[in-house]
């Protein structure tokens, strides 16, 4: 065997990847697409949010165009790295790569959007108002959910939305 104790994996051997180390990628992620959003926020701000008041009608533009591009720049992120790369920026950071259900090959396309379909709950802003507050709250249970799923599951570590999209798998590679 090895590592030191009882059923562990061979050293060099991919691993499932633990809850800590996962989110740390998320964070690492999230932190990349912030700065994206920021800009994007600018650039927004500046074509719909001209003068120093502002419509009702000019905050729903800019929320429309602004949730509709984030949720369309968070699922392509996370959806195309995974299924070309296995792994996102944060993943490559933390040694971590997504694989498809057979364990060898990175996940389709298909599966790569099922897997991070919940990243979409953010189009929930274009509410005006209690949109981004909703979302917000969103998140933060589909992140729970997939945290108590991922923990509650060893010894393989998939979360719900790992099984959704047929039983993809986060490993340790390093």
């Amino acid at each position: 065997m090895g590592g030191g104790y009882p059923g562990a994996q061979p050293a060099g051997v991919p691993r499932p990847a633990e809850l800590l180390n996962r989110a740390l990628a998320r964070l690492i992620d999230h932190v990349l697409l912030g700065v994206v959003y920021g800009i994007f926020w600018g650039i927004l701000s500046a074509i719909f949010l001209t003068g120093y008041s502002h419509s009702v009608g000019e905050w729903f533009l800019f929320y429309l165009f602004l949730s509709a591009i984030s949720t369309a720049i968070n699922v392509a992120y996370f959806a195309f790295l995974e299924s070309n790369r296995g792994q996102t920026v944060g993943k490559m950071v933390l040694k971590l790569r997504t694989y498809g259900p057979d364990g060898v090959s990175n996940p389709t396309m298909e599966q790569a959007l099922k897997r991070n379909a919940y990243v979409a709950i953010n189009i929930i802003s274009v509410v005006p108002i209690l949109g981004p507050i909703l979302a917000g709250l969103a998140e933060v249970a589909a992140v729970v959910y997939i945290a108590v799923t991922l923990n509650g599951d060893a010894p393989n570590h998939q979360g719900w939305h790992d099984k959704f999209a047929g039983g993809t798998q986060v490993k340790q590679i390093g």
